[in-house]
This record gives C-alpha cells, structure tokens and sequence, in this order.
C-alpha cells in the first residue's frame, strides 16, 4: 500500500523534484515477505566485555555474518552496539562513536540496535551514563536514512544479555519485522520463558483470540498470528460476521459474534472457548473506535462509546476471563482432587481453565494517547488508559508467568486514515523519521513479538509502531 506522493517520488522525475526542492523522499521499506532472514548481514558488533561475547554468540547461532570493526566490512547491514557496562557519560562516545565514520555507508534498511542498561536511581554517575544512551538512541533514529532504523534494548540489572528475553528482542528488532520501528527503547525486566522450537513458526501449539478481528489492523494480526504458527479465535461484533467468516475460513480459525462492551461479554467468551475445548495463550485486545470532535463541541454520545470500546471493554472482558479461570486453579491445586475427580463431566466442563498459564495480553493503544491529538480528547484518554492498564495488569499476571504489554501505532495506512482530510493525511505522514505511513503488519508484527514466549521478560511496556512520530492514530 504506497501512497500517490511516495510513488511520485520514486519515478525519476519525482526523484529529481523531490532533490532539487527539498521534499521528503520516503524510501521502500521491506517486511518479512521480502527479507526473511534474521539479519541484515554483515553485522558489526561493537563493545567489549562478557555482554559483547553473548550477544556475538547469539548472531552466530543464527548464522549471521560477524564483525568486530568496521574497518572488516564496507557496507555493514546491521550494528549492535553493546554499552552494559558504562559507568560514566564518558563512556559513551568510545563505543558509539566509531559508527559516526560508518553511517554513510550503512546498506539500505539498516539496523542499528544499541544494548545497555536501564537507569536504577542508585549511582548518580552510572544512571548519567546510563539516561544518555536513550538519548542519543532517540537522536540517531531521527538521522537514519534509506529505511534505515535505530533502537534500544534496556536489559535489567541481573538479565544476561544471550538470556531468551534479550535473544527474542534482539531478533525481532534486527529483522524486517521492526520496519516501522525507529527511535525505541524496549525494557526487558527478566529473562523469559525458552526459545521456540521453531523461529518459522514461534507461535505453534498456542491458541490466541483477536477481538475486533473482521478488517484492518486486527485482520492482520490474525493472519500474522496464523503465519506464526498459532491457532486464531476471531471476535467481532454481528455486523462485521461476514467478514468475520471469510477471515475464518482462510485462517481456519474460530469466529465469535460477541459485543465486547455488553455486560455479559467476559462470561459469555468463557462458555463459549469452555464449550470448543480451547484454551487461550494470547489475548489481543484491538477493539477500538473513534467519535473525533473537538472538546467544546464534545458530548456524551460522542465520549461514552469510546471509553466504552476501547478501554472499559479490556479491563471487563480480562476481569471476567480470570475470574472464570480462578475456581478450575483453585481446584487444581487444592487438597480435595480426589474429590474434584468425582465431579461430574458437566462440572469439570464448567471449571475448565480457559487462560493458560504463560499468558501474553497485548492492547492496542496509540501515539493518541502518548502526545494528545486535536479533536481525540475521548480517543486519547481511552488510549492513555490502555497503557496504564497494562502495567498494572502486568503486575497481577506476573505470578502466573503471564505478561501484559501496548502496541502504540501512529499513522497507519487504514480505512480510519483515510478519511482524516487531505492535506492533514500528508502531514502526518511525512513528519515521521521514515517519511510515511506504516502498514497494518507493522502493527501485527509487533503484535506477534510480544504475544511470543521470548517477550516472557517484556512486562507492561508500550512500544510505538510509529516510525518515530508522535501524530496520533
């Protein structure tokens, strides 16, 4: 999906306009259909240390070319950049600045991912030291060129950097299915379940729902939980059940008819994955509306559905699905199995456990929500309170060896976007650091990384699919 600009500019007559009169010249961007591979090869890792050993070794078990300098490589496709152990801002430069010489010769789409530690607020030096990598993170990716991007992992204290969390990250960050995601620093608070058995199919034997499934972002976040091996249960309202059974049928998933914001919704879904026998290991909570207006024209019918749709419905419908959950825990693992045993069938039907034990819950929030929009006070505050959800829900799934997280998108190339007005549509799309809308996998892909068992170690994070913008949608 490119749009009418960005074609323009890629003939060579738009190539020649767009140089001589200084327009933006938004460069192609592959996916995973058109760069597979983990990495972009040769990578140059940069740094010393036991964390630079790791992650070296990690690249080479993927079969990545590897580099310690630059001066080995004269067009490197990826760098990581490896700054654990920094203990003061002078560090720093040491170690990122022998990239400065390179950058000019960085291949097209280019991924450049630095590896440190997050602040602790306990050596005033270290922390420093420590703050300023995310800046100059945030400062690189605005500087990337030719779909070129620049992110951060910030590894906890006590987390080994060729830890699962780290590895899946890392990998996710360096591929193609980052393409949307620039100027990033991703938190990692421990070190997560084990790898997958498969990198092809990440998500195999595990089953997820997809609410608001039928069209746009959610349709391509089924079909890219589908890729990655999982079972899909689709849910959208009755008046998109056409769709809705179309999208099944390709995907060979499971529809559900169901209004996430009746009352009885939360209930309704357990019976109904109790009744099929499923078990859920990922929820996608993507349901969303917006009613734009702006504030002094704002009335409740315009407020109410959104706040009812887009935040009030996740926090019901999680509430539900645990509490529905909480007796078949309890009776697992009580003293009275022996007599659970005796229950009759339609009692251990109705106790069966519908979450599973490692839970992945991802929300769909917005750059809305980070930054504000003209004209979205509704949408922006149900999008805000989505990314507070999440942190707090991560904390009560913690125990169970669940995690909650937020994919923020920003201007997505969709059927909402376009019907934002013309000249607004461009702006937003060439404000960013890539110059152009994404494209609903990038949010997918986003999607499928935190719902994987690497991001085990991912909890309550918001990561902005937005190519470095703060416009919001």
């Amino acid at each position: 999906m490119v749009d009418a600009y960005t074609r323009l500019v890629r003939t060579a007559p738009g190539r020649a306009l767009a140089a001589r009169t200084g327009l933006p010249r938004p460069s192609h961007l592959p996916r995973r259909a058109e760069r597979p591979q983990p990495v972009l090869d040769p990578v140059v890792v940069l740094g010393s240390g036991e964390g630079a050993e790791q992650i070296t070794g990690t690249l080479l078990g993927w079969g990545a070319d590897v580099r310690r300098r630059f001066a080995e490589t004269e067009h490197p496709g990826s760098v990581v950049i490896v700054l654990d152990a920094i203990e003061r801002p002078e560090d720093i430069g040491p170690l990122v600045l022998p990239l400065a010489e390179a950058m000019r010769g960085l291949a097209a789409g280019a991924r450049v991912v630095t590896v440190s530690r997050p602040a602790a607020g306990q050596d005033p030096s270290r922390d420093a030291a420590r703050g300023g990598v995310e800046g100059f993170v945030r400062s690189l990716g605005h500087e990337m060129r030719r779909g070129s991007t620049a992110n951060g992992l910030l590894v906890a204290d006590g987390v080994a950097l060729d830890a699962p969390s780290v590895t899946g990250a890392l990998r996710f960050l360096l591929s193609a299915r980052s393409a949307f995601v620039d100027g990033q620093l991703l938190r990692i608070d421990a070190a997560g379940a084990a790898l997958p058995e498969s990198w092809e199919a990440p998500l195999a034997g595990r089953t997820a729902l997809v609410t608001g499934a039928a069209r746009g972002i959610g349709a391509a976040i089924a079909r890219t939980l589908a890729a990655d091996g999982a079972r899909v249960v689709l849910l959208d309202v009755t008046a998109a059940g056409t769709e809705l059974a179309r999208l099944a049928n390709e995907l060979r998933g499971v529809p559900v008819q169901l209004d996430v914001t009746a009352a009885d919704a939360g209930d309704r879904l357990a019976a109904f994955l109790r009744e099929r026998g499923l078990r859920l290991d990922i929820v996608v909570l993507n349901a969303g509306i917006t009613r734009d207006r702006m504030f002094a024209n704002m009335a409740p019918d315009r407020w109410d559905p959104v706040i009812a749709v887009n935040i009030a419905s996740q926090i019901s419908l999680m509430r539900d699905l645990l509490a529905a959950d909480a007796p078949a825990a309890e009776a697992s693992g009580s003293a009275d199995a022996p007599a659970a045993a005796d229950a009759s069938a339609a009692g251990r039907s109705a106790a069966a456990p519908v979450l599973g034990d490692e839970l992945r819950v991802v929300s769909l929030a917005s750059t809305s929500g980070i930054a504000g929009n003209r004209g979205q006070s509704n949408y922006a505050a149900s999008k805000a309170g989505v990314m507070a959800f999440v942190e707090a829900l991560a904390g009560q799934l913690e125990e169970r060896g669940g995690t909650a997280n937020a994919v923020a998108p920003g201007f997505i190339e969709t059927e909402m976007t376009r019907k934002i007005p013309p000249l607004q549509r461009e702006v937003a799309r060439r404000i960013s650091s890539l110059q152009q809308g994404g494209l609903p996998v990038d949010v997918a892909e986003a999607v499928a990384f935190l719902a994987s068992g690497p991001a085990g170690g991912v909890r309550g994070q918001t990561l902005r699919v937005c190519g470095q913008h703060m416009v919001g949608r």
